[in-house]
C-alpha cells in the first residue's frame, strides 16, 4: 500500500451536546456491529450523487479520537473535514480512484503534537447510489515520538555527546543543498595523534576522558554555525562556512591546534596532544561522501607534512592510480607476466663481466611500461613485495643455472638481487634464499644480495640475526645506495657486509663537484679500513669509470657500460666481453 506523504492538517472535531446524538441516525446495524467490532477507530463514509460526504456510521473510539482535534462542528454533514482539507481530498480522490488509501496527518506543534494515520478501504454499495468506504484512524504519536527519539540516539555519539558520522554525512548534504556557489563551507577532519597509545598505556577510561577534553577543546576553537561531530574512534569532524574561501579554513586550523597546545590532564599526568588536520573545499553539487574522504586523504597528507594540508585532487588522482597499480601487480604476478633483466656488473680493473644485478621490469599490456620506482614502493606497502622478493630470487637464481647449462661450465659470475626492508622484517628470508640455491643447484658464492640502510636502521637486532643467517649460506652481502641513509658505522663494524654500493647520485657529480670526489673517496677508504670491496652506480662516462677505477674502485655499472638486458642478451653480453 503506498504511503502518502506526510501533510499538515487536522482531524475535524464533530461536537454535538452529546455523543448518542452524534450518532447517524440512518445507519444499518450491520454496518455498526462491523464498526462495533473493530478494535480501532473508524467510521464508514458515504458520497453522495451530488458529491458530498457524509458519515454514515462509526464507532465510540472514533469520536474519542476525533474530539483530540481543534475543529468543531455542529452536525456531521457540516465537519469542516468533508468539506475541505486534507481528508475530504483523500476521500473524493479515492472515492474517483485517483488517489491512494492512506494519509498521515500531524495536530499541534512542539511537544503536544499528535500524529494520525487514515486508511480507506471500499464498501460495497447498498440501495441507494451512495459509494460507501470505511474510513479508519490510528493514533501513531507514541510511534513517532520512539522513532524521533531512536533517530537522535542514532545520530549522536554515546560518550561525547556530539553528532556521529552520520549526522555529520546529513549535516554535509544538508549545507551542499544550500550552497549557490563553490567554496562557501569546508569539511575539516582533525585526528588525534598519539591516542592509540595513551589508550594503551593508561587505560580505555583515561582514552575515554581525555576523547572528551579533547571535543570540548574543539568547541573552544569553533565559531558560531559551525558543525563538530565525532566521525571515528580518535576522529573528527568540522564542517565550517568560508567567507574568504581557503583562508577562513586555514584559520579554523590554527584556531583548532592553538587550543590543543596546553597540556591534557589526564590522572596525575600531563600530557601534551597534537593533531593531524585535513581540509576538503565544497564545490557545488560535490557528494558528501566524497567531500568526507577528501578531507580524511588530505589527513594523511598533514601527517606526514607535520602540517594542515588542504586535499589536491591530483595527489587524490595519484592515490587512486597506486591502488590501481597494487591490483594489476597482484594480478601481474599471478600470472607470472613480470620480467627480471640483469644489469652487467664489470670490473673496473679487468674490464670483464663479474656478475649481474638482476632488475624488476613491468611491461602491462594497456598501460605500457610501468616504472619501479613506480610499482616497487605499492608492492612494499601493499605487502606485495613479498610475494615479488620470493619470484626475482627463483628467477634469477633459475636464470644463472641456466646460463650455466648453455655454456657447458660453471660461469665466472654472481647475480645480485635487492632484498627489501619489509622482506628483512616480514619474511623468513634465510630460508627464501636457501630454498632458490637448492633448487637452481646454485652454490651460495654466486648469489649476493643487495640491502638498503632503512634494512638496519628500523629493527637492529633483527637485521643482524638475518645477515648472519645469509652469510652462514655463504651469500655476499653488500649495503645498496650507501651514504643516502642514517645508518650506523658501529652497525656497519658488527654486520657481516662485503661490499658497499656506492650512490649514483655521488658518482654522476664527481666530474664537476669537489665535495662529491670527496665522499667517494671517504666511501672507499672506509671500504677499505673495514675490508670491504666497492662497486660504483651511475656509470655514464669513460671518464667516470676511469676515474673511479683510478680512485680504487673495484667494480661498476651503470649505461656507460650497459642498461639492463633481457637474459638472452645479458647472455649475449657477456660472451662479447669474454673475446
Amino acid at each position: 500500500m503506498q504511503a502518502a506523504a506526510t501533510r499538515a492538517a487536522s482531524i475535524t472535531k464533530l461536537r454535538r451536546s452529546d455523543r448518542n446524538s452524534a450518532t447517524p441516525p440512518l445507519a444499518a446495524a450491520d454496518d455498526i456491529g462491523l464498526l462495533g467490532a473493530l478494535p480501532i477507530a473508524a467510521a464508514i463514509i458515504e458520497r453522495r450523487s451530488s458529491g458530498n460526504l457524509k458519515v454514515a456510521a462509526h464507532n465510540s473510539r472514533f469520536l474519542d479520537m476525533v474530539q483530540k482535534s481543534n475543529c468543531t462542528a455542529l452536525d456531521w454533514n457540516d465537519a469542516e473535514c468533508l468539506k475541505s482539507g486534507a481528508v475530504a481530498e483523500l476521500l473524493q480522490d479515492f472515492f474517483r480512484g485517483e488517489a491512494s488509501d492512506e494519509l498521515d496527518l500531524k495536530h499541534g506543534d512542539g511537544v503536544s503534537s499528535h500524529f494520525f494515520r487514515v486508511k480507506l478501504a471500499p464498501l460495497p454499495k447498498r440501495n441507494s447510489t451512495a459509494q460507501r468506504c470505511l474510513l479508519s484512524v490510528v493514533d501513531r504519536t507514541v510511534e513517532v515520538q520512539a522513532e524521533r527519539t531512536l533517530r537522535a540516539e542514532m545520530l549522536r555519539d554515546s560518550l561525547t555527546g556530539l553528532p556521529n558520522r552520520l549526522a555529520f554525512s546529513e549535516a554535509i548534504e544538508t549545507a551542499g543543498e544550500n550552497v549557490a556557489r563553490d567554496l562557501e563551507h569546508a569539511v575539516l577532519v582533525v585526528d588525534m595523534l598519539r591516542f592509540s597509545r595513551i589508550n594503551e598505556s593508561m587505560g580505555s577510561l583515561a582514552g575515554d576522558e581525555l576523547l572528551i577534553t579533547f571535543a570540548r577543546r574543539l568547541i573552544l576553537a569553533l565559531r558560531a554555525g559551525d558543525v563538530l561531530a565525532r566521525t571515528g574512534g580518535n576522529e573528527f569532524g568540522v564542517l565550517v562556512s568560508l567567507r574568504r574561501g581557503v583562508e577562513d579554513a586555514l584559520k579554523a586550523a590554527e584556531r583548532i591546534q592553538e587550543v590543543m597546545k596546553t597540556p591534557f590532564k589526564l590522572s596525575e599526568l600531563e600530557i601534551r596532544v597534537e593533531c593531524a588536520i585535513g581540509v576538503a573545499l565544497m564545490h557545488a553539487g560535490q557528494d558528501s561522501e566524497e567531500l568526507f574522504r577528501n578531507a580524511q586523504f588530505a589527513v594523511k597528507q598533514a601527517k606526514a607534512m607535520g602540517k594542515p594540508q588542504v586535499y589536491e585532487a591530483k595527489q587524490a588522482t595519484e592515490a587512486r592510480r597506486r591502488f590501481s597499480i597494487e591490483t594489476e601487480l597482484r594480478r601481474a604476478l599471478d600470472k607470472d607476466q613480470l620480467q627480471l633483466f640483469y644489469q652487467p656488473l664489470i670490473n673496473l680493473k679487468s674490464g670483464e663481466v663479474a656478475g649481474f644485478e638482476a632488475l624488476a621490469r613491468w611491461h602491462h599490456e594497456e598501460r605500457g611500461e610501468i616504472s619501479p620506482t613506480e610499482f616497487i614502493p605499492v608492492a612494499e606497502e601493499s605487502g606485495l613485495i613479498l610475494a615479488l622478493g620470493r619470484w626475482a630470487m627463483d628467477k634469477a637464481t633459475s636464470t644463472l643455472a641456466e646460463w650455466d647449462r648453455q655454456a657447458g661450465e660453471k660461469l665466472p659470475l654472481y647475480v645480485s638481487v635487492n632484498l627489501s626492508a619489509i622482506q628483512v622484517a616480514r619474511d623468513d628470508i634465510s630460508n627464501v634464499v636457501d630454498s632458490a640455491l637448492k633448487s637452481s643447484g646454485l652454490s651460495g658464492d654466486r648469489l649476493s644480495l643487495e640491502l638498503t640502510e632503512s634494512t638496519i636502521v628500523q629493527d637492529p637486532i633483527r637485521a643482524i640475526r638475518v645477515f648472519d643467517a645469509l652469510k652462514s649460506l655463504d651469500a655476499t652481502l653488500a649495503m645498496d645506495d650507501f651514504g643516502t641513509g642514517c645508518s650506523s658505522l658501529a652497525y656497519l663494524q658488527r654486520l657481516p657486509i662485503d661490499v658497499l654500493k656506492i650512490d649514483k647520485s655521488f658518482v654522476s657529480g664527481m666530474m664537476v663537484d669537489p665535495d662529491a670526489v670527496a665522499i667517494v673517496r671517504a666511501v672507499l677508504s672506509l671500504a677499505e679500513a673495514l675490508g670491504m670491496s666497492t662497486t660504483a652506480e651511475g656509470i655514464e662516462t669513460v671518464e667516470l669509470a676511469t676515474t673511479l677505477a683510478t680512485l680504487g674502485c673495484a667494480s661498476g655499472q651503470g649505461f656507460y657500460f650497459a642498461k639492463p638486458l633481457e637474459p638472452a642478451s645479458a647472455f649475449e653480453y657477456w660472451k662479447l666481453r669474454q673475446r
